[in-house]
């Protein structure tokens, strides 16, 4: 139903309005008392505190919990890498045994309440955590680990025993991460690197190697956030607290599902304020996906579409495959932000340039034509009968002298470009290691992003090994594909957050004057007629047809009269909902007999339907404008949401929608018509003129406060067609649909 979230973060809509009525305060957010001020309408959070993990990747002192060192014990080799991770850190470690003087020759506590110190980590190395817990708990442990599995990730008697094992932390205090997790948290991290680094999330240790081993090709990596089945520490959390640290220049984030929608987003939002990229993979596009990880960790995945779209709001940027997380991550943490979006394709070779052209311009980069001046520029070391245009062609040979630099340096002068890109799909020495010398130099002397595409199989060739890796200027890919995607997600990324404004900060606190006149509509539920469903869109100022419900065919032809013919008739009853297939429409009545005639005939279908009426309504006709649909429905996963497309009687069969999470601003609202395939239709085809996309946006909005407001009494919304008319016109919501919960 609308209005409920899910995790830690619940907070009963109703309640929240009551809050708003300056009542009790409300929940606590992450351990801090909320107070109205943390709650939108729907009473939801609007703010979350960042967890204080210093002391969880940075201990003073840690318990093992079941420390081991008799060889050919898992134990042992888990201990083993605690005591060398503990060295490396500072840490004091203490091993806790019940029947072992030593371990590794370190003094062994027989119990936790023996530990000779308030420990910050406990790591639990013992298949029963739960009475462990505990014990943590009474010695104020801060936080703790649990690698065992067997919990929600099994179904429905692990999930009961994950949910005990949350609740005792919550009582404790303690943070816990896991279970089902690993130890990639404690893995050995390069110090000899310099430049931001990645902070590295993920709910499968094994997916995250990749990124982990960009550190032998130099990327610095800071941290690694192993969250397994997120009992209580989350994905969410480990973003927040990456976002506020000053060496960490983006988040590479594996998501298998996310413990809490509203959560996910306030932290993504707290990234996108301090301007730290997000890269996540996110799986769950496919049934097969979904249900793979719903196995692995037990977590929602959610609606695919709907989990893009939120992403998409808050800036995070989704990629497919963990090569693309690797290096879109890495050069969103290491570019500075671009001065121009113009990118410029530079190559040896016509044909190479030309196939990039195509396959950036397919993804939506911009390749400007250089100007008249700048190609005259270039024509002093390239040949006349090459195109400098965009791509530069040099033809080969000037990329063996001193013409090579001379050419990069001009068009890195250009102010129009902010991206150069260099594809070489194969090595030719020595040509090709004075061209990457050449593009090194550059980059280190320009502000601007130089990316190299070395397209060679084997990848050992010093111009790569040694020259292009052993620059942090340059931004080196191995394939096409993934220099697109890296460069596409760099300038979206810096458009994004500049001037981003977070939209929690105007999210709705109290009702609005809507809200007690629609409440006086609800039928807890029960569908509503269309009859009482356009009253409940009028009562949020969402313009509806002039129309009167009428019980006999006198009283019809009257309301006619009164209406304005042309006019269209409609069966309306509480449970109608494809009036059109059942042939209880008729439209274009343009007379009294035919008002009468097609009651009668409303009202014998209705009869052979077996189908309860209110009433016929008598609807002003409108005509010129374009049938759009505008919905509200309800996700597992992020409560509430808004869904914009194409309307009419193909919306089912064209599925040109788009769709946001609430709260969202009115530029949120307008991208949503970007994203429709049939977005030209708003801007007028075939001699139509435009239409009232100020009208279309001030419906989305009002539906977006009618959800919220209405939370959990509301379970899905239906306006379609919404005719949105020409330019200053309006837009006229003709049908609608309204199920109560």
């Amino acid at each position: 139903m609308l209005g409920s979230t899910h995790g830690t973060l619940t907070t009963d809509s109703r309640r929240a309005r009551v809050i708003a009525c300056g009542e009790q305060p409300g929940p606590a957010v992450h351990g801090r008392p909320a107070d109205v001020d943390d709650l939108d309408v729907s009473g939801r959070p609007l703010y979350s505190d960042v967890p204080d993990l210093d002391r969880f990747f940075r201990p003073e002192s840690v318990a093992v919990i079941g420390a081991s060192d008799t060889e050919g014990r898992p134990n042992t080799g888990v201990t083993r890498q605690l005591i060398a991770w503990s060295e490396r850190v500072g840490a004091r470690l203490h091993p806790v045994h019940p029947s072992r003087p030593s371990v590794f020759d370190i003094p062994c506590c027989p119990s936790v309440a023996d530990l000779p110190e308030q420990v910050d980590l406990a790591v639990l190395l013992v298949a029963d955590p739960l009475p462990v817990i505990e014990e943590l708990a009474e010695a104020k442990v801060k936080f703790a680990v649990v690698f065992a599995s067997g919990f929600a990730e099994t179904g429905g008697d692990g999930a009961a025993a994950q949910d005990r094992l949350a609740a005792a932390v919550r009582r404790s205090g303690m943070r816990l991460l896991g279970p089902n997790t690993n130890l990639n948290a404690f893995e050995r991290f390069r110090d000899d690197l310099d430049g931001p680094a990645i902070a590295l999330i993920t709910q499968s240790g094994h997916q995250g190697r990749p990124v982990f081993a960009l550190q032998q090709l130099g990327i610095r990596l800071s941290h690694w956030a192993p969250t397994g089945n997120e009992a209580d520490l989350e994905t969410a959390d480990f973003i927040s607290y990456f976002a506020e640290r000053p060496e960490v220049g983006a988040i590479a984030c594996y998501v298998e599902g996310l413990k809490d929608g509203r959560s996910f987003l306030l932290a993504a939002d707290r990234a996108a304020r301090r301007k730290v990229p997000v890269v996540a993979v996110k799986v769950g596009r496919t049934e097969t996906g979904a249900r793979t990880a719903a196995s692995h960790t037990g977590k929602l995945t959610g609606a695919d579409a709907v989990v893009d779209a939120a992403m998409r709001q808050y800036g995070v940027i989704r990629v497919d495959g963990l090569d693309e997380l690797q290096d879109t991550a890495t050069l969103l943490a290491r570019a500075r932000p671009p001065r121009a979006e113009g990118v410029v394709v530079y190559s040896i070779s016509g044909g190479t340039g030309a196939h990039f052209a195509d396959l950036a311009t397919e993804a939506g980069l911009r390749l400007p034509a250089l100007s008249e001046a700048k190609q005259a520029e270039l024509h002093q070391w390239i040949p006349e009968y090459l195109s400098v245009a965009n791509p530069v062609d040099n033809g080969g040979h000037p990329v063996g002298d001193w013409r090579g630099r001379k050419i990069i340096d001009a068009i890195l002068d250009d102010p129009e470009v902010g991206v150069l890109i260099c594809p070489v799909t194969g090595p030719f020495p020595p040509l090709s290691d004075r061209l990457v010398q050449d593009l090194v130099e550059a980059a280190e002397r320009t502000d601007k992003l130089v990316c190299v595409v070395w397209g060679s199989p084997v990848g050992t060739e010093p111009a790569y090994r040694e020259v292009l890796l052993g620059s942090s200027r340059v931004a080196t890919f191995r394939t096409v594909a993934n220099c697109i995607t890296a460069v596409r997600a760099y300038l979206d990324h810096h458009r994004f957050v500049t001037g981003y404004r977070s939209p929690f900060d105007e999210a709705p606190r109290t009702p609005s004057p809507s809200f007690r006149k629609a409440q006086a509509l609800i039928r807890p539920g029960e569908q509503l007629s269309e009859h009482a469903a356009k009253q409940l869109l009028r009562a949020y100022g969402i313009r509806v047809p002039r129309e009167q419900l009428v019980t006999s065919a006198a009283a019809a032809v009257r309301a006619a009269g009164l209406v304005g013919y042309p006019v269209v008739m409609k069966a309306s009853g509480a449970r109608i909902a494809h009036k059109t297939e059942l042939g209880l429409v008729k439209i274009g009545l343009t007379s009294a007999s035919q008002v009468r005639d097609a009651y009668r005939e409303l009202t014998d279908i209705a009869r052979y339907e077996d189908v309860t009426l209110d009433g016929v309504l008598v609807c002003q006709m409108v005509e010129r404008g374009v049938e759009m649909v505008v919905g509200a429905a309800h996700d597992d996963l992020f409560g509430p949401t808004v869904t914009v497309g194409l309307g009419g009687v193909l919306v089912e069969v064209l599925h040109d929608t788009a769709v946001r999470v609430p709260p969202f601003g009115e530029e949120q609202a307008r991208d949503m018509f970007a994203e429709l395939h049939g977005r030209a239709l708003l801007d007028g085809v075939r001699g139509r003129p435009p239409a009232d996309l100020d009208a279309l946006v001030e419906v989305v909005l009002r539906v977006q406060r009618m959800v919220l407001e209405l939370g959990d009494d509301l379970a899905e919304l239906d306006i379609n067609p919404l005719m949105v008319l020409p330019r200053g016109q309006g837009a006229v919501a003709l049908d609608a649909l309204v199920v109560c919960s």
